[in-house]
């Protein structure tokens, strides 16, 4: 209700605060709702939930329980959640699809799916992603920086991958960019993290293009790294790299050696997954008051 009493096409930012309090609702912030701040009381104790998922009939897309489109959007001190579990596949807690969009101290949980980076510039900075199948997807230009992304435990049988970039064509300036990040198993991961394998991503697209920097990789990534989507596909044409990452699992002796796949060598290639060289951070994101660093520094 709040969002929709909030002005259309604004150019001045529209704040809503929501109390501490769990929240069951799906909330869709449309293309009119520029410039809107959301802002809860913290991780944990603002809680926005609903459990959509593919298996009960919805598509991947109207899954979310938050759905953002409004240019300009800024959340922070919230936690989004689609609780509809493991065995309900694809099952969306934030989708977002909005221009020049950051997000501050958020947790996004959920298993297959959760994070669904749609399209457009997206900022998210000092965030909590849980997931377990592809859980950050999509195809926007996003940098998430000094956030933490963990592994969940998944169903039997299933592999826990971080990513499926969604590019689609050479000239598309998007990508997943995870800067000095920590990626990690979740508690419930932790003790049978030995039972699966878990890697960064896997090319959901022809193009996918994901680059994992200056972050810690924790013991439990697999070796080889990343993970075909089908066969060869995509193996030539994405564009997969790392760079000056630490941490057990941070090791590229045997990564996958696929033409797409490449240690970055130099800082000169590595800056161009910057938040100034990538989201044109430096442009927009003075306004927001989140903290963020344009450069590799």
């Amino acid at each position: 209700d709040a969002v929709a009493a909030a002005p259309n096409n604004t150019d001045t930012r529209f704040v809503i605060y929501v109390k501490a309090g769990a929240y069951f609702e799906n909330v869709e912030v449309g293309k009119s709702k520029t410039n809107l701040l959301l802002f809860g009381d913290g991780i944990g104790k603002t809680v926005v939930k609903a459990s959509r998922s593919v298996v009960d009939g919805w598509t991947t897309f109207r899954s979310a329980t938050v759905a953002v489109v409004g240019d300009g959007f800024l959340m922070r001190d919230i936690t989004i959640e689609n609780a509809a579990g493991p065995s309900k596949h694809q099952a969306v807690a934030l989708r977002v699809g909005a221009d020049l969009s950051a997000f501050y101290r958020c947790s996004f949980v959920g298993y297959q799916d959760t994070l669904y980076v749609h399209s457009l510039r997206q900022f998210y900075r000092e965030c909590n992603v849980y997931g377990t199948v592809d859980f950050i997807f999509g195809n926007a230009a996003v940098v998430l920086q000094n956030c933490n992304l963990y592994a969940r435990k998944p169903l039997p049988n299933q592999q826990n991958i971080f990513t499926a970039q969604g590019r689609e064509d050479p000239n598309q300036n998007t990508g997943i960019s995870i800067q000095r990040c920590k990626v990690a198993a979740a508690a419930d991961l932790i003790p049978v993290q030995a039972n699966f394998s878990t890697y960064l991503g896997r090319p959901w697209k022809e193009y996918s293009r994901t680059v994992f920097m200056q972050s810690y990789l924790d013991s439990l990534i697999s070796p080889a790294g990343w993970l075909e989507w089908n066969g060869s596909f995509a193996l030539s044409t994405l564009y997969y790299g790392e760079y000056m990452n630490r941490g057990p699992g941070s090791n590229t002796s045997s990564r996958v050696a696929w033409p797409g796949f490449r240690v970055i060598g130099d800082a000169a290639e590595a800056s161009n997954f910057t938040t100034a060289a990538f989201v044109q951070g430096d442009q927009w994101l003075g306004s927001t008051s989140v903290p963020f660093s344009l450069g590799l520094d």
